[in-house]
């Protein structure tokens, strides 16, 4: 089975495959990325057997370090070692006392970066970390019920696995204040990068920009073989139906068992590397508004259509943009973020039921530059806004609301006004760069940064007590 990737576990194996990269290891999206990409869950019919999966021997307690004071146990590094060989069993290929080694060192590493934002004034309540769970349960397509069995499971208790949610955003948080709001990105930079990619892009022929929408058709957890025929068939039925010219957005809204069916079904605008593989090996000889599949994965039968093949920095290039409004509630010491919540669900409530105009309650209580434009924030583009948003946003379809959302920034209640496929302009074309020059910097700086973290943290390594 792909376990649940616990994020501080997907954390592990990154700094393991910088580390021992000769040895097989392919990183995890790292510690800071839960919005981006979050753990993916498969049925556990496809867990592989082996010593993984037997029951973990209670390690014996004690300090194994201590970071500015504050102490590491044996326990909590034997746990994290485990956790790290069951959800990738090529961990076992190193040496136990070199996994150890490194475990602890990227356990020390977190528990700095998780002081300093204490030290900060950072804080992440409950109601961000119920978004989170959610989150992660659409992610993987399921719902929250069976992502909390899943995660019991997989001997990850309810509070561990929403420990290490609260962790993740505190990360998150901690890395957007320190790193990213520092890195700028020049227009002289920009257009060079996106020379450099357009250069690259006739080349290796590579770099491909893809906005694909999937319709599936799931496939229960332990499932029969008639079961998976049956969901099989269905896939197949509906991919010919797609072929044969009917609306595929309508196919994916009537039978899809994704959450973004509402949003028929589009997954947005990204590299191909940050598509799933079988998806981008489905669609490799497909043209745009070709249809793909069914294809197979851990959720069921995808067919797939491409609406979007481009070049990254191509002429022609286009993306699908969303004009988009908000009310924004900002973080504020006097209002829980729980009350906030309430308050934009009571907002959203008088939208729908005719009583109040959403973009005239923006223009009355948004805590930002847009609520003088009923805060309309215009046509954006894919990665324009923070992922928790950007998230919630792509589930919308035209007029409809969202819950309220937590984010770094506050609570928002978004509302899509439309959507539209837009050839780039070339000063759109240049943001898409500078977007993606920028996260290219700012993981580098990134890197520094924690070694900085690291560098200042004061750390006693114990010895391990002899019987």
């Amino acid at each position: 089975m792909k376990h649940i990737r616990s994020l501080i576990t997907l954390g592990c194996l990154a700094a393991i495959a910088a580390t021992a990269g000769a040895q097989g290891f392919r990183s995890g999206s790292g510690i800071t990325d839960i919005m981006r990409a979050g753990p993916r869950i498969v049925p556990p019919a496809a867990r592989p057997a082996g010593p993984a999966a037997a029951p973990v021997q209670r390690a014996a307690e004690y300090i194994v370090a201590l970071v500015n004071s504050e102490p590491i146990t044996n326990t909590e590094v034997q746990s994290r070692v485990t956790r790290l060989i069951r959800e990738n069993p090529d961990a076992e290929r190193v040496p136990r006392a070199e996994l150890t080694r490194l475990v602890l060192e990227r356990l020390i590493t977190e528990r700095a970066q998780l002081q300093l934002a204490k030290e900060n004034g950072i804080k992440v309540d409950d109601v961000a970390i119920d978004q989170a769970e959610q989150t992660v349960a659409r992610q993987n397509e399921i719902s929250l019920t069976e992502l909390r069995s899943r995660v019991a499971a997989e001997g990850i208790s309810p509070r561990e696995f929403r420990n290490d949610l609260r962790d993740q955003l505190l990360l998150t948080r901690l890395r957007d204040r320190e790193v990213e709001s520092k890195v700028k990105i020049s227009d002289t930079e920009a257009d060079e990068y996106l020379r450099d990619q357009r250069e690259s892009a006739v080349k290796n022929n590579a770099l491909l920009n893809l906005n694909i929408a999937q319709l599936l058709v799931a496939v229960p957890e332990n499932a029969t073989e008639a079961q998976v025929a049956t969901a099989q068939k269905k896939a197949t039925d509906l991919a010919q139906r797609a072929r044969s010219g009917e609306d595929f957005a309508k196919l994916v809204r009537e039978n899809s068992d994704s959450p973004d069916r509402a949003n028929g079904g589009a997954l947005g605008l990204r590299s191909a590397d940050r598509y799933p593989p079988v998806f981008v090996e489905a669609t490799q000889s497909t043209a745009v508004n070709g249809i793909a599949g069914p294809v197979r994965s851990g959720a069921g039968f995808h067919v797939l259509k491409v609406l979007t093949k481009a070049q990254v920095g191509s002429s022609d290039a286009s993306i699908t943009q969303t004009q988009v409004r908000h009310i924004l509630l900002l973080n504020d010491p006097k209002r829980t973020t729980a009350q906030a919540v309430a308050q934009l669900q009571e907002f959203k409530r008088r939208v729908q039921a005719g009583t109040a105009d959403f973009a005239g309650l923006a223009r009355d209580n948004s805590q930002d530059a847009s609520a003088k434009e009923g805060g309309d924030l215009g046509w954006s583009r894919p990665g324009q806004f923070v992922p928790e948003f950007e998230e919630a946003m792509d589930r919308l379809t035209p007029g409809q609301i969202s819950d309220p959302v937590v984010s770094r920034f506050g609570v928002h209640l978004i509302q899509v006004v439309g959507r539209r496929e837009a050839k780039l302009s070339q000063s759109e074309q240049r943001e898409a760069a500078r977007a993606a020059l920028r996260e290219q910097r700012v993981e580098e700086a990134f890197t520094t940064w924690v070694q900085e973290v690291r560098a200042r943290a004061y750390v006693e390594y114990r010895e391990t007590p002899q019987s």
